[in-house]
């Protein structure tokens, strides 16, 4: 069974680049800034009351994604981005490396369905990646393309799952970035559609049973806009091949004792047991499994309460496998019987340790991934719990997890870090051997660049791991233009990865750093809750400590350091330059939670607030995010870093009023010189299935807006 994804999503990695500059950043960033006359802002007279407190709300009108007066103010601030972006002299040149980087052939590793094995492959600038087959050793053919789901390329592949025989397909679409989705179902040798394509769906899997039908999630369509409006109750449907969407089975969800934000459901790989987990917010599921082996099963509980992260990852017979963190912060592998899967049935299988586990299975074995200090290493072992082998990796980074079908004897995995490009390995599961079954074909020396490890002290003393990549041979000198990326929530780790943005940025002799800032999961569930509700600022602090460390060792200082992060990295960003706007000479914040007291009340916000509480909880937590909120606490007669918002209009997870109040906010009261612009991609969401030209034009954007503003007045050649 391949691993069960968390359901906790987030936005975009991106990276930047430059080289010293010739002129005085100072001057050259705010002759063009003094002359920008940004669009008027509609203020209202709207306060809120929170504990007897009142809190303004000027641009609450910004929030109706549906009026004409907010599609006015999204063009007018986008003319005026666009005009300041399209005069910086080198943008283009920098666009046309973006393209020339990208323009190399990506292929994916392999995996058989029924008679076929097939594969993902773009030819280097295709919008979207398309699927490929081919049946033993015969031509290869496309299977599906979704760059002719539309005309643009914003319709995307979002998900693609087989029946048990591989006889018959059922794919999702995103239509234009959003997570609402739509599932097609075809014959997968003829690749004709057989019946209407289920609609309305959200936040969902797709798991067959056998070949009869499958399950999957949405929610009601809400009232209002179904971009923005709350969604508070998903379900969990059974859809019978052949059968109108309108006669689907509700498996769970859908009454009030059984209210969940978040419900999965998925089949055993023996097609024996159906398992239900459902979750109020991204931390912590019950759990509930189904016997389809028996007629009219009822549901048996496995856990009952929302304590922990718990999933089955397979099973043999009735007995299970379970990955949990309950009791184990870092997580283990746990067995039980499914006639008694309560908790104090559980029996220890693969131990906790002090490193955090990932498992995954495939070729009849159990692979264990831990992150040592954010970086990966792999055991094999056997179904009687016996370690078999340490997987040998090429070196310190990120290797994604062994997965596949039991009957597999060869899995593949990735391996990749900062500054090398994904080679995807094939692994024997009995002769342990590795071998490269696919280079990337990226045209980049990563023999030129460094990229190391090293730890510095936060402000009260956390021991905080940071990744620094750079071309060898820099001068520490305190002048080379760097980006420093952050995320911290929601148990998400960064670990080491190749980006083609990234390449550029390097290879103009940029600095590119990612500290493993808490709220994050690198060390398991307790640096995890170190950065969430009233501990949120240790998140804040080992980003600015992280700057700091940069800034005293030489790499940059000040006026050639960029912030970047998106969805909860982009309320990093907001938060940080509110906090520290002295430390920073370009911030760019990327799809990102602004208005912390009012992100709960959008699509499926309130999920989030296990991180970080609501202004609703109590009258401490709401100061407490009123207190970091980055749409409460941009001040007048304050010099901000010159920022670059980036947001989507189809964007219903992070919706975009979150970027477009605080864009209003920097641009009404930024005392300095610096200018502070909003992007507002179209027909364009979160970040997943964002076409290739769209990904391209974004960034040469944002990097030449942030060399331009740290006084590049050229590329170098």
């Amino acid at each position: 069974m391949r691993k069960l994804t968390s359901l906790a999503v987030v936005g975009i990695l991106a990276a930047c680049s430059g080289e010293s500059p010739s002129t005085d950043a100072e001057e050259t960033a705010a002759t063009p800034a003094a002359s920008i006359s940004y669009p008027d802002t509609r203020k209202d007279a709207v306060v809120d009351n929170y504990f007897g407190t009142e809190v303004a709300d000027p641009y609450r009108w910004l929030e109706d994604d549906r009026s004409e007066e907010t599609g006015s103010w999204v063009k007018a601030q986008n003319e005026v981005t666009f005009g300041y972006l399209e005069s910086i002299p080198y943008r283009d040149k920098l666009k046309q490396r973006l393209e020339s980087l990208w323009n190399y052939e990506k292929v994916s590793s392999p995996f058989t369905e029924g008679e076929y094995t097939y594969f993902y492959r773009n030819d280097g600038l295709q919008d979207q990646s398309v699927v490929w087959r081919k049946k033993g050793d015969g031509d290869a053919e496309v299977f599906l393309d979704p760059n002719k789901f539309s005309e643009d390329g914003t319709t995307s592949l979002a998900s693609l799952r087989f029946s048990k025989d591989g006889s018959i397909a059922a794919y999702s679409i995103s239509e234009g970035g959003s997570d609402w989705r739509k599932i097609i179902v075809i014959d997968a040798e003829t690749k004709q559609v057989l019946e209407e394509p289920l609609v309305d769906v959200k936040f969902s899997g797709i798991s067959w049973k056998g070949n009869e039908g499958f399950y999957y999630s949405s929610y009601d369509k809400p009232e209002g806009s179904e971009l923005s409006a709350k969604t508070d109750q998903h379900k969990l449907y059974y859809h019978e091949l052949g059968q109108p969407q309108s006669e689907d089975k509700l498996v769970f969800g859908g009454s009030a004792d059984e209210k969940r934000r978040y419900v999965q459901g998925y089949v055993t790989e023996d097609d024996r047991y159906l398992v239900i987990s459902g979750a109020n917010s991204t931390s912590g599921n019950d759990l509930f499994i189904r016997d389809l082996s028996q007629e009219n099963a009822p549901l048996v509980p496995v856990l009952e309460d929302f304590e922990s992260d718990t999933y089955v990852i397979d099973n043999v017979d009735t007995k299970l496998y379970l990955v949990t963190n309950r009791d184990a912060p870092n997580k283990k592998v746990v067995t039980v019987d499914a006639a008694n899967p309560a908790p104090e049935n559980w029996v220890d299988f693969i131990p906790e340790t002090e490193n955090v586990l990932t498992a995954s299975t495939g070729g009849g074995y159990f692979f264990a991934e831990y992150m040592v200090d954010a970086l990966s290493k792999i055991y094999q072992y056997d179904y009687e719990g016996n370690r078999v082998r340490e997987i040998a990796l090429p070196g310190p980074g990120s290797a994604s997890s062994l997965s596949g079908k039991k009957e597999d004897e060869v899995l593949y995995y990735s391996f990749t870090n900062y500054k090398t490009p994904s080679t995807i390995f094939a692994f024997d599961v009995k002769d342990a051997e590795s071998s490269i079954y696919r280079e990337s074909g990226a045209d980049f020396d990563t023999d030129r660049y460094e990229s190391k490890q090293v730890f510095y002290t936060s402000r009260d003393g956390t021991r905080v791991p940071m990744m620094i990549t750079y071309k060898k041979g820099l001068e520490l000198n305190g002048k080379n233009p760097t980006i420093l990326y952050g995320y911290g929530g929601f148990n998400v780790s960064l670990t080491p990865s190749f980006s083609i943005a990234n390449a550029a940025w390097l290879e103009l002799g940029g600095v590119y750093a990612v500290p493993n800032l808490r709220g994050g999961g690198e060390y398991g569930k307790e640096w995890h809750k170190a950065g969430t509700k009233l501990q949120k600022q240790n998140v804040f602090d080992d980003f600015i400590t992280a700057a700091e460390y940069l800034i005293e060792n030489k790499y940059t200082s000040s006026d050639f350091l960029a912030i970047r992060g998106g969805s909860n990295g982009g309320l990093l960003v907001g938060a940080v330059m509110t906090q520290r706007p002295d430390l920073f000479k370009v911030a760019l914040p990327a799809v990102g939670v602004m208005d912390m007291l009012r992100y709960h009340t959008f699509t499926a916000g309130a999920g989030w607030a296990y991180d970080y509480g609501t202004a609703e909880d109590n009258k401490e937590m709401f100061e407490y995010l009123k207190g970091y909120s980055p749409v409460h606490n941009v001040k007048a007669d304050v010099q901000y870093p010159a920022t670059l918002v980036t947001t989507a209009d189809h964007d219903d997870r992070v919706v975009p009023a979150h970027s477009f109040k605080f864009a209003a906010h920097l641009q009404d009261k930024q005392a300095g010189p610096a200018p502070t612009l909003i992007r507002i991609e179209t027909k364009a969401g979160h970040g997943a299935g964002t076409p290739v030209s769209k990904s391209i034009e974004q960034y040469a954007d944002i990097f030449s807006f942030t060399l331009f503003n740290m006084g590049f007045d050229s590329l170098p050649e």
